[in-house]
């Protein structure tokens, strides 16, 4: 088995990518903030380590010898600059992994930058709150680093199709993949984390962004 770098490691989807990595017999470099605080985040094949999504040298540190990278690292609310984060982690992860010569990259998106059956995308709707509409920029701009990136790192963006079902575990209905955005669709994180590590094992999207949902 491999080696896999999750940043975010302390949040609920880095949580269970850790979690479904480790059950698949990978060594896992879980990256956080600060390692005090997700203490519980370590254990067999688990190193829990400080590190910084939006500085591409503990980029390159922390996956150096890996074979894939999961980023599930982000900041909402209050004192946060989302547009600042999600762009500068972007641009720190592309530089970072392609120096460490990590050639896979799967990171946890946002359903919003979907498009709908119709084409236009979720975050486009007149109706979608507007609140909501500078964090899903912010977003949108880190997607756009992805799309600039150099061929050396295959990347994906995936999302659930709608959101995540918070309170779900794992299911044996797994996942499947999404046509597009859909916002009454769900799925549990736990299922979801199956959907990104079977991508950052044996890629089968490049270079998108991937809808998936819980499996029929």
């Amino acid at each position: 088995m491999g080696r896999i770098v999750v940043y975010g490691a302390g949040g609920r989807a880095g949580r269970w990518a850790v979690a479904e990595a480790r059950r698949r017999g990978h060594e896992v470099v879980a990256v956080v903030r600060d390692p005090e605080a997700h203490a519980g985040v370590a254990g067999a094949g688990v190193r829990l380590v400080a590190g910084d999504a939006t500085d591409p040298e503990a980029v390159a540190a922390t996956a150096a010898g890996c074979t894939a990278a999961i980023s599930a690292a982000a900041v909402y609310g209050e004192g946060t600059d989302p547009d600042a984060f999600f762009r500068g982690s972007a641009k720190a992860l592309v530089a970072g992994l392609t120096r460490a010569e990590v050639p896979r990259l799967v990171l946890v998106g946002l359903a919003s930058l979907l498009p709908d059956a119709t084409g236009r995308r979720l975050l486009d709707h007149p109706a979608f709150p507007a609140g909501f509409r500078p964090f899903c920029a912010a977003h949108a701009a880190g997607l756009d680093v992805l799309r600039a990136a150099p061929p050396e790192l295959d990347w994906l963006y995936a999302s659930p199709a709608g959101d995540f079902d918070h309170d779900a575990g794992r299911t044996d209905r797994g996942y499947r993949v999404h046509p597009h955005g859909d916002p009454g669709e769900r799925i549990s994180y736990p299922d979801f984390a199956v959907a990104l590590l079977d991508e950052a094992e044996s890629p089968r999207h490049s270079r998108t962004h991937l809808a998936v949902t819980q499996g029929p």
